[in-house]
């Protein structure tokens, strides 16, 4: 589970032998999201990039996600959301990322989305070319880092319409990595953690 070269060969063959948990009957007002959870290898080791969000953008406004979105009707798989909307959101090249598989799918309570994550290895360095509407910066987290936190069982706790949420939580140079992204980075590395 910790980092090492082989970290993409091996992510790819656990996910290719396993049936991800799929959300298929949403309630009606679910929408659809296709997410990357994009590793690439830096600085001899492997990170993961996220991006911090806008105060502008509609939903989950300066939290830190995955790039991704909302499915458009001309998408034909939510994979192909996932990528599009990191190439739009950051810049991503498609060309550049090999999808090694997917996780469970997951859910927005604040938003009503129903999120297909995809895992993407990034082959070539990327030049990031950040849409300022929707993205405040990237941000490239060491796959040592998140394992730790993981491990640790950092939680962080968030208050909403007078509620109050316990979630998992990653922690990166003073960003605080929460909600529906950290349940999908938790169940990513619970997913590699069992076998």
């Amino acid at each position: 589970m910790y980092d090492r070269k082989d970290l993409p060969d091996l992510i790819r063959h656990i996910l290719s032998n396993r049936e991800p948990h799929l959300i298929s009957d949403p309630p009606p007002n679910y929408k659809h999201a296709g997410v990357l959870i994009p590793l690439l290898f830096e600085d001899d080791m492997h990170k993961v990039i996220f991006t911090k969000r806008t105060d502008t953008v509609e939903h989950h406004k300066g939290q830190i996600s995955f790039p991704g979105g909302a499915t458009d009707d001309g998408d034909r798989s939510t994979e192909e959301t996932a990528l599009r909307e990191s190439q739009e959101e950051i810049g991503l090249d498609p060309e550049d990322v090999d999808i090694l598989g997917r996780i469970d799918d997951s859910f927005t309570v604040a938003s009503s989305f129903i999120v297909h994550p995809y895992v993407g290895f990034v082959s070539r360095a990327p030049v990031f070319r950040i849409s300022r509407v929707e993205v405040e910066r990237v941000l490239k987290v060491p796959w040592n880092t998140l394992v730790r936190d993981y491990l640790e069982n950092r939680t962080y706790t968030v208050e909403s319409e007078g509620m109050i949420y316990e979630t998992p939580a990653f922690e990166h140079n003073g960003d605080v990595i929460w909600g529906a992204t950290a349940r999908m980075m938790e169940n990513f590395i619970e997913i590699l953690n069992q076998k």
